[in-house]
């Protein structure tokens, strides 16, 4: 039996691995990669692994990079299932077409630049000067239905014409759609049957709604072998959802290989206590300069989690009641999805708010928008607010526009609550970030490229570490020793190489059998 290793290993996007059983060929995630756009478009695009040999998929949780990846999966040869818990399946009726929606909207974006360029270029050759203001925006209105929608007609008759290269997604929506057939949800602490005498168990992994950490048995005449596959770990004591699981069932306990994740191997978080006071005190002093704050945020789990403190917050008259703008339909659907599985959620916020008859992610400040329309007349809202938007590395979505828009004024504020990967535009402002605050050159400003065009980093960036979703290297390793579980071997994926390394010589300094797989490499049982 062999775990072949295709991606998450040596970086944190991307996730995919696959268990070989030597009758089941089962895949572990299948996540989409994140980062420089050309190396990210390479890799997603050139699926590693025969399709039609993949005999079933367990799916972790439905963050895109664990996730994204399966239309590919099931448009070429796949006829198997693909298993999960019952709130990840209903997230993913979302995720997925709106990553469909994504991937569309950056190609269509994309051949818009191109042939808005090829026609400046066109014009200057002609009038054999520069091309004027009024120009350019001719050329504009005639790629353009309206001031919010292209015309890809026109766009794609002008690249056939001039036999210009065509920008195509990754996959459409129509693709996504169809991909959500393959998935089943099953409930918690359940064995579900996945091969012959193979089945996974999923247990509460507390990272994001219906988040799972997979036990997979394997019983075969001779011996019984048993792999975890965390996808992601939570932390403990967050609101909202259970804490991970440490107590499993006596038949799960004796482990052969645990896969655990290791995003922050090396690092420490806030304590979870302080979020509430931190995110008061970077409102109040936003507000008091007149300013918004602008969060980037993942639009499953982490705008959930900002909702629930804000509500408190206001309940509780510890900040001014300025509006609250969620612009991420995704996010607003995924609210709904949270709503829908109150029984996941931890003590605490059934006493706060289900037992008080109140919603915790709803209160009268707070406004879902939902038309692009809406997205852009907030971009010129000068007034103080919130604005939480989507994506959470600032790689694509509304958020680039709210970026654009707001970052060059030092009265706003641009939070950070969560991982930036690295080569992602929301890691390049947490870094230009820093730099400013150390600088001793207070008049020196940086640049942020958005959407093609340089931006001066004015706004004053804050990072909370304490909402991260994921554990860190203490909670990490609180699984490992803190559980019941006896664990054979240890194979470490998701991290950036330290993370992994320095999480990996903990390990090893407490006597486990550690190893940290290479890309394509192989761990044998």
């Amino acid at each position: 039996m062999d775990v072949t290793f295709y991606g998450a290993a040596g970086e944190v996007t991307g996730s995919m691995h696959l268990f070989d059983t030597g009758r089941e060929r089962l895949l572990f995630d299948c996540g989409m990669f994140q980062g420089r756009r050309k190396e990210s478009k390479e890799k997603n695009q050139n699926f590693p692994i025969d399709r039609s040999k993949i005999t079933s998929m367990i799916l972790s949780h439905a963050h895109i990079d664990h996730s994204g990846r399966i239309p590919l999966l099931t448009g070429d040869g796949f006829s198997g299932r693909i298993i999960t818990t019952r709130p990840t399946a209903d997230a993913l009726n979302y995720m997925l077409l709106d990553s469909g929606h994504i991937q569309e909207s950056d190609a269509q974006y994309l051949n818009y630049k191109a042939v808005r360029s090829f026609l400046y270029q066109l014009e200057q050759n002609n009038i054999k000067e520069k091309v004027s203001h009024k120009q350019k925006n001719d050329i504009k209105k005639m790629l353009k239905k309206n001031a919010h929608e292209l015309d890809t007609q026109a766009i794609h008759k002008l690249q056939k014409q001039h036999g210009l290269n065509i920008a195509t997604p990754l996959y459409t929506m129509d693709e996504a759609k169809q991909a959500l057939g393959f998935i089943d949800g099953y409930p918690f602490n359940y064995p579900i049957t996945i091969g012959e005498n193979t089945t996974v168990k999923f247990y509460v992994a507390g990272h994001i709604l219906g988040s799972a950490f997979s036990v997979v048995t394997v019983k075969r005449a001779d011996k019984t072998t048993r792999i975890l596959y965390t996808g992601d770990v939570g932390r403990f004591g967050k609101p909202i959802l259970r804490d991970p699981t440490l107590m499993f069932d006596e038949e799960d306990r004796d482990i052969d290989l645990f896969i655990t994740e290791s995003t922050y191997g090396d690092r420490e978080h806030e304590p979870v206590e302080d979020l509430g006071a931190n995110l008061k005190q970077v409102l109040n002093d936003t507000f008091e300069r007149g300013g918004s704050v602008i969060i980037p945020s993942f639009a499953f789990g982490r705008t959930q989690e900002l909702i629930y403190i804000l509500h408190e917050l206001y309940d509780k008259g510890e900040v001014p009641r300025r509006p609250v703008y969620v612009d991420s339909p995704l996010a607003s659907n995924i609210t709904k999805v949270f709503g829908e599985h109150p029984e996941t959620y931890d003590k605490e916020t059934h006493e706060t708010f289900l037992e008080k008859g109140k919603n915790p992610f709803n209160f009268d400040k707070i406004k879902f928008v939902q038309s692009v329309q809406e997205s852009m007349q907030l971009t010129q809202d000068e007034s103080s607010h919130v604005v939480i938007s989507a994506s959470g590395m600032c790689e694509a979505g509304r958020i680039l526009h709210h970026l654009r828009y707001n970052i060059h004024n030092p009265k706003n504020t641009i939070l950070l609550v969560g991982y930036m990967a690295e080569n992602t535009l929301g890691r390049k402002i947490e870094e230009l970030g820093t730099q400013k605050v150390q600088s001793e050159k207070k008049s020196k400003t940086g640049e942020i490229k958005i959407l093609g065009k340089s931006y001066p980093l004015r706004a004053k960036v804050e990072k909370i570490g304490g909402f991260s979703a994921h554990a860190d290297k203490y909670e990490l390793e609180k699984i490992i020793t803190k559980s019941n579980l006896r664990i054979k071997k240890i194979g470490i994926v998701h991290g950036e190489e330290s993370q992994s390394a320095a999480f990996a010589k903990r390990l090893q300094q407490k006597g486990y059998d550690v190893v940290i797989p290479k890309l394509g490499g192989t761990i044998s049982l």
